[in-house]
């Protein structure tokens, strides 16, 4: 008889403790649906709040609002014909520094300044002390 009351005693001693892990379970189940819900609620201010500030940049950023707010504010007047200059007038183009078709612009740029009779400022010039 005994060891039939230790046996009954296992069995309900498992029956106990597997309802405490399907509670635990449901428990554990019940807050991450809560997670869920509240998780969804952020989703759906944050896309809200996105397409507020997408109206609010498109009407920032509508043609006739910035033209209206550059008029009055800015001290610009229309271009006038006697504004354009000749071609004539024009500063003669620049001579260009680099050599076409160099391998090395930068090696191009420095040989065109460079004195080769000066030395750097960390080397002492030749015949001129330590």
């Amino acid at each position: 008889m005994t060891i039939l009351r230790i046996l009954h005693l296992i069995v309900i001693a498992a029956l106990v403790l597997a309802a405490a892990d399907v509670y635990k379970i449901k428990f554990e189940s019940t807050r991450q649906a809560e997670r869920v819900t509240k998780l969804r609620g952020e989703i759906r201010r944050e896309r809200d709040a996105i397409a507020v500030l997408r109206a609010e940049w498109g009407e920032l950023d509508a043609p006739r609002r910035i033209q209206a707010m550059a008029q009055r504010h800015l001290a610009l007047k229309p271009l006038g014909i006697n504004q354009y200059d000749n071609l004539d007038r024009l500063p003669d183009k620049q001579v260009d520094i680099v050599p076409p078709g160099s391998a090395d612009p930068i090696g191009a740029i420095l040989e065109t300044f460079a004195d080769p009779g000066s030395a750097t400022g960390s080397i002492p010039a030749p015949g001129k002390g330590k």
